[in-house]
């Protein structure tokens, strides 16, 4: 056994390793301060879940490891297997494995001596546990012994009566003061009295709390006529009684004051006329049956009777004065003997009960409810239940209340061994004793059997007896309990019936124990007393074990499994009061057991004890103890003599040595490989070792009493209140802690051995899969256990500073999260995170508002729960206080100090920074005109909120719809907010009437720092932001003056609008950048995706095409492109003058059907003039706009152009006056000159669009048309108002005077045509008379004029004597200023 080698190496090392831990716990210490500079670990809360999910599963196994008292004795659902007897018990002859042991003896104080050995006195005594208290009656004297302090004495003697009997009970509410919370029924033969009882705990000795009692006198009392005995109360402080002469039931009835119809106090005997009973009379107050003793049952409001003929009667209140009798359980003897036939223990003559007993709820879920013990030591057990005995018995139909019947008989132990004969020597030798041996040193004499027991005690599954010893002056106590090694299943190497060692017997008057159920089996042990005994109590349970109740939805595990509470509570005691004094006994438990083996092994080096435990309880429950020895469990001492919560001390060779038994008990975790068909790939699970199994299932246990349970209760003035008692909490942080410490400084435990560590060649695969497995849940519970520390210190630092307070000052979410929490959440859940942020934070404040420095409290949170407070929170409140620091101080140099450091820790600390207190801290410093915090803080912040940047590239990628990086961008852009709120705050200040007196700092300054600050900026995203608000506040104009870094990015940054666009080529300019200007330009007025009218887009590109022209030559060197972009600008603004034209003309026919669309699609966007002709100017045949279009584009074509004129020739021909053929000729003359002068203006030279020749022809034609009507001259005129130079249309007319050609070879369409000549040369000579007239006098052909005019005039007809005139008038014009 590897055990007993490396112990004995242990026991040499022991010293050296002692020094080792010594230093190795230092050395932690130390780390620990260290730590608290370190960047507390992120949690890691799923690792924390995952441990809190295997302390689940060992509370679970806690909870079914033990079976229920119902499962083991009861033949009633769902059990009906179980056997109706049993006398199964393990009996040790050793000592060393008695269950119960005697701990401490104290005698009766000297001062009570004298008078308790006088033989005049009548002397009664009992115990009052509840307080601590010995009541000793001599005479009419009544003493109160506090045996806690051991000689303290209370007295009361102001009754004449001598005292025989005295019972503590609790008073009715509204009777008394507050302060009396019990009261002392005191009997005499003739009286009974209330005395009334105050306890306040105090400290005693060695640091125990005792209580100190008060008594109160109520001047209550009433006399009786028969002696009282057996005193019981209920919950709501009735007093029932037996009589002692007449076995009758007494009620004490008592009011606070005397009424119409009832005494202040008066005794009613319900067995005459009281009870309410659907039964017929059963003879109370025959004298052969009267009540012996009454049992009260609080959590069932039910009470018992028993009488001398061993009939039990069930009762319960039913109204003031009233008690109903529910049933009576006769013939008790007949039922028992079905169950036992033919057992020695049942004969009439010995049967007889001389005991009830209550079964608490919590050891028999199933409702096993009462348990009978006879004097020789038979236990009946009764349950509500439809199945057992129910000879002669009767009942009512009660609601709410179930029969009981006899269920179970359990016979006495057959196997006693005497009290001399159980001791020490009876181990011969080392082992000679173990469980495997089976060489049982049997004792010389026969078993001792029960025949006379007296005082009985049923507590939690523990019974003891008191019976009267074969020598003088001593009693044996019987005491028996269950064992957990039989019962239980414990992973024990062989089944529980299996053992061989002790005496373990079946009696044979038992029937056979059926298939798949576990007999009850208990040990036995007989413990010699010295002294007569008077009286036998359990000690109360101690305050730990009563702390918490579990919350109803979690298992909790039966009271009779001490294996799951050993490590959180004493050891159970009782109390024996003697002639002598008073005795305590206290219950082994399988800790304390274990612990003595350990003890044994370094004094005798035998691990056989060790090995027997191991293998009576399993492996991992070994483990699990011996890890709570080597950290020295505070409930390792069993008579809780220490001071509150201090760790046992564990020697370091006790404890060394547990270590070694873990190591070695601990086995390796091993691996099952689940191969799934048809793949290559397995899978497995690790069944994990010992030393896991034992670290789980102790730390499960010692957060039991609190993991499952709310944070929080409703307490007082409706504040929330720790709902576990603080100490409680600190004594599981005690145990907690040590098991840390041992666990930090023996790193070993929990790593596998040379041979088999993960590295080692010779482990298999399946081998490294369970020690990776096993490393790895350990970890986690490493880690829940620190967290678990220090959650425990969290919550007590809360309470000291009034927990309900903080919570109060929470927001109402975070007050219902908190009250909806269990200590388990708070300590691994996301919900407990947010709730203790919350909690520190308000504490924080609180100090802050209080004005304490931060600094004491932050590192108090920092030391003792550091994963509550991380460092970044610690840096953020010492921001803040920082922040109230220049607040308070009228020194601007220092507000500038303290507003600096402030800025520095936030933005350490900015990761921790919820949003909502990034903005109040923004308000802060807007109230304190900080430019720089408002900015740069916010500006951080954002960085921080996205450091993987994925709001970044989700801006980048121009924020797509539904893209999971859209959060992170918002984040970011709700910091900008801030600073833009902050900018515009400071920006109201600077507005005239807006300036308040409290201002510390020049508003225009602050503003003006705060604009350089933020656009000092190096983040393209906020520059964009703020751009886009400046924008929307009208101050584009002072941003293109500015021209920031990031203006040009974000102006064409997607997506792009006109606003933009307008704005980046103003930049350009500013900038100096013409060429880029026209680009944008042009860009807008061709874009098709805005919704820009005609007008603007023509006004666009009027400005590209300036701007294109300003551009310098030199510039980067594109002359070149920059001129053929010029001039395809150009071009479009030409097309685009036209496109404009052509929808002013179809403006008044917008709504015709066929214009319509057309006219909509004119405004849509820039069409190309070939578009134009075909989509627009030929389908809807717009002669004037065709021009145009042909002028514009140079297109040469006579068989188009010369169609249009002649269509406009007609239109001004044609009628407008009257509806003959023609209209007027001067009318129509008119109106032909209208329309082409403007023409002729407009297009002349264009040979493309004013065919020159071809409308003098026309003009020509229409006027020699109508001769007579027009005035010579009106074609030429009209033609030099078009634009034409007198020498063309000179050139034009000559040539048509010349031509012969139809209608000119008419000669009076000739002497027409010179008519006109003649008038066209006078206006000529006449316009080159002007001083500044175009047709200067040097180019004037004078010559030319002169022999074409003598020409004209020889062949001019004479009756032309205007025109004659008009001649000779030129001639000598010509002849005198030429």
């Amino acid at each position: 056994m590897a055990l007993l080698s490396s112990m004995a190496a242990q026991q040499n090392l022991a010293p050296s390793s002692s020094g080792a831990l010594i230093a190795s716990v230092n050395g932690s210490k130390l780390r620990q301060t260290h730590a608290a500079s370190k960047p507390a670990p992120v949690l890691d809360l799923p690792a924390l879940q995952a441990a809190s999910r295997v302390l689940q599963e060992q509370l679970v196994k806690d909870s079914q490891i033990v079976p229920d008292l119902g499962e083991m004795i009861c033949e009633c659902a769902p059990y009906m297997s179980a056997s109706p007897s049993s006398a199964s018990y393990t009996v040790f002859p050793d000592d060393y494995r008695a269950p119960f042991q005697k701990r401490r003896h104290i005698g009766i104080p000297e001062s009570l001596w004298q008078y308790y050995t006088s033989t005049n006195l009548a002397t009664h005594m009992g115990l009052l546990p509840e307080i601590d208290r010995v009541w000793i009656a001599i005479d009419h004297n009544l003493f109160l012994w506090d045996y806690v302090d051991g000689q303290e004495l209370s007295s009361f003697t102001d009754q004449p009566d001598v005292i025989t009997h005295v019972a503590l009970v609790k008073p009715k509410s509204g009777v008394f003061i507050d302060e009396i919370t019990s009261l002392l029924v005191i009997c005499t033969p003739v009286t009974v009295l209330l005395l009334g009882v105050s306890t306040t705990p105090v400290i005693g000795p060695n640091n125990q709390t005792r209580k100190d009692i008060k008594l109160y006198a109520t001047d209550m009392s009433v006399t009786c006529d028969v002696e009282m005995i057996s005193v019981i109360g209920t919950p709501d402080g009735r007093i029932f009684m037996s009589g002692s002469q007449d076995g009758n039931l007494y009620e004490l009835h008592y009011q606070e004051k005397e009424g119409w119809f009832g005494k202040r106090v008066q005794l009613i005997n319900h067995s005459v006329g009281g009870v309410q009973s659907l039964l017929p009379r059963i003879g109370a107050s025959n004298p052969d049956d009267r009540i012996l003793s009454l049992v009260a049952d609080p959590a069932r409001n039910v009470f018992y009777s028993l009488t001398a003929k061993n009939t039990i009667s069930v009762w319960r209140t039913n109204g003031d004065k009233h008690v109903q009798h529910l049933q009576t359980l006769s013939n008790l003897y007949k039922a028992a003997q079905d169950k036992v036939p033919g057992s020695p223990a049942l004969t009439p003559q010995n049967f007889s009960i001389i005991a009830l007993h209550v079964i608490d709820t919590s050891e028999s879920r199933s409702g096993v409810q009462l348990v009978a013990i006879t004097t020789n030591g038979v236990r009946l057990y009764f349950s509500p239940s439809s199945f057992g005995s129910t000879y002669g018995w009767t009942s009512s139909s009660a609601p709410g209340f179930r029969n009981l019947s006899l269920v179970h008989v359990r016979l006495p132990p057959p196997n006693l061994i005497h009290p001399d004969e159980q001791s020490r020597p009876f181990r011969e030798a080392p082992g000679a004793f173990g469980a495997g041996q089976g060489q049982q040193q049997q004792p010389t004499s026969r078993p001792y059997i029960i025949t006379t027991l007296e005082d009985t005690c049923y507590d939690l599954g523990v019974t003891i007896a008191v019976h009267r010893g074969d020598v003088a002056d001593t009693d044996y106590v019987l005491c028996m309990a269950p064992d957990l090694t039989q019962i239980g299943s414990l992973g024990q190497l062989r089944g529980p019936q299996m053992q061989q060692s002790p005496q373990y017997v079946s009696h044979p008057y038992a029937t056979t124990t059926v298939a798949n159920r576990v007999p009850l089996t208990e040990r036995a042990t007989l413990v010699p007393i010295p002294g007569l005994t008077w009286g036998i109590a359990s000690m109360p349970r101690s305050k730990y074990s009563l702390a918490t109740s579990s919350p109803a939805n979690t298992p909790a595990p039966l009271i009779t499994n001490e294996l799951a509470t050993q490590f959180s509570e004493p050891a159970r005691q009782y109390v024996i009061l003697t002639n002598g004094g008073l005795h305590w006994v206290a219950k082994r438990r399988a800790v304390d057991a274990l612990k003595e083996a350990i003890e044994e092994f370094q004094v005798e080096g035998n691990a056989q004890p060790l090995i027997d435990l191991r293998d009576s309880y399993g492996r991992d429950q070994t483990c699990a103890m011996l890890l709570a020895i080597a950290s020295g469990n505070t409930f390792l001492d069993p008579m809780e003599q220490s001071p509150l919560g201090s760790m046992s001390k564990v020697s370091a060779e006790l404890a060394a040595v547990a270590r070694q038994a873990f190591y070695d008990f601990g086995e390796r975790p091993t691996w099952a490989e689940r191969v799934t068909y048809g793949t290559s790939e397995g899978s497995g699970t690790a069944t994990f070792s010992g030393r896991r199994e034992g670290l789980a299932l102790y730390f499960a246990r010692l957060v039991r009493p609190f993991w499952k349970v709310k944070l929080t209760n409703a307490g007082a003035h409706g504040q929330q209140e720790l709902s576990v008692p603080d100490d409680i909490l600190a004594i599981a942080q005690k145990n907690l802690f040590a098991l840390k410490e041992l666990l930090d400084t023996n790193p070993y435990l929990f790593h596998s051995a040379p041979g088999d560590y993960t590295g080692a060649r010779s482990a298999t695969a399946s081998e490294q899969e369970a020690w990776k497995a096993e490393q790895s849940s350990v970890s986690q519970l490493f880690s829940l256990l620190s967290r678990t520390i220090e959650a425990i210190s969290f919550l007590l630092l809360l309470n000291d500073h009034k927990l309900g307070e903080l919570i109060a000052q929470c927001d109402p979410d975070i007050q219902k999260l908190v009250s909806s929490l269990t200590f388990e959440d708070l300590i691994s859940s996301d919900k407990g995170v947010t709730a203790s942020r919350a909690l520190v934070n308000v504490i924080i404040n609180q100090q802050i508002g209080q004005q304490i420095s931060v600094d004491t409290i932050s590192e108090v949170l920092q030391q003792r729960c550091g994963s509550f407070c991380s460092t970044d929170d610690v840096m953020l409140y010492k921001a803040r206080e920082n922040v109230r620091k220049a607040v308070e101080t009228r020194n601007p140099i220092e507000r500038q100090t303290w507003l600096g450091e402030s800025l520095r820790l936030f933005m350490k600390g900015a990761r921790n920074l919820e949003f909502d207190k990034l903005r109040e801290i923004c308000g802060d410093y807007q109230q304190l005109s900080y430019a720089k915090g408002v900015v740069e803080l916010p500006l951080h912040c954002a960085e921080v909120f996205d450091a993987d940047l994925q709001g970044r590239e989700y801006w980048i990628a121009g924020c797509p719809a539904s893209d999971p990086r859209a959060p992170f961008w918002e984040r970011r852009k709700h910091c900008y907010e801030l600073v833009l709120d902050s900018l515009s705050v400071f920006e109201e200040r600077c507005v005239p009437g807006k300036q308040s007196a409290a201002q510390i700092d020049d508003p225009e300054t602050v503003r003006g720092h705060a604009y350089e600050l933020a656009f000092a900026s190096e983040d393209e995203m906020f520059h964009s932001t703020l751009y886009d608000w400046l924008i929307g506040r009208g101050m584009a104009d002072e941003l293109l003056e500015m021209r920031p870094a990031y203006l040009e990015a974000h102006l064409r940054r997607e997506p792009v609008t006109v606003e933009k666009y307008q704005l980046l080529w103003q930049f350009y300019v500013k900038d100096g950048q013409p060429l880029r200007a026209a680009e944008v330009l042009a860009i807008l007025a061709e874009s098709t995706q805005f919704n820009v009218p005609l007008e603007t887009r023509l006004e666009y590109l009027t400005l590209a095409v300036g701007n294109a022209k300003s551009h310098p030559v030199s510039v980067g060197g594109r002359h070149e492109t920059a001129i053929a972009f010029l001039t395809d600008l150009e071009e479009k603004l030409e097309v685009a003058q036209v496109q404009l034209e052509l929808y002013n003309t179809l403006l008044p026919r917008q709504h015709d059907a066929e214009v319509a669309e057309r006219f909509k699609a004119l405004s849509s966007r820039l069409y190309n003039i070939t578009e134009l002709y075909q989509l627009w100017a030929d389908p809807l045949d717009l002669p004037l706009i065709k021009l145009l279009i042909l002028h514009v584009s140079e297109h040469r074509d006579e068989s188009m152009v010369r169609p249009i004129w002649n269509r406009i020739f007609e239109e001004g021909k044609a009628s407008l006056l009257s509806t003959t053929e023609g209209a007027e000729p001067k009318v129509a003359a008119d109106r032909i000159m209208a329309k082409v002068i403007p023409l002729g203006q407009r297009y002349y030279p264009s040979e493309s669009a004013f065919p020159l020749q071809h409308v003098a022809s026309l003009l020509v034609r229409f006027a020699l048309a109508h001769k007579g009507d027009i005035p010579h001259g009106w074609a030429p005129r009209i033609l030099v108002q078009c634009g034409v130079p007198y020498p063309e249309v000179w050139d034009i007319l000559h040539e048509m005077y010349e031509s012969q050609v139809p209608p000119f070879n008419e000669q009076a369409n000739v002497q027409a045509i010179s008519s006109d000549i003649a008038v066209l040369l006078t206006d000529w000579i006449e316009d080159a008379r002007r001083p500044q007239s175009a047709a200067s006098r040097g180019d004037f052909p004078v010559f030319r004029i002169d022999q074409a005019v003598d020409q004209y005039l020889t062949e001019l007809e004479p009756g032309r004597t205007e025109t004659k005139a008009a001649y000779e008038s030129i001639t000598r014009q010509l002849r005198r200023h030429w």
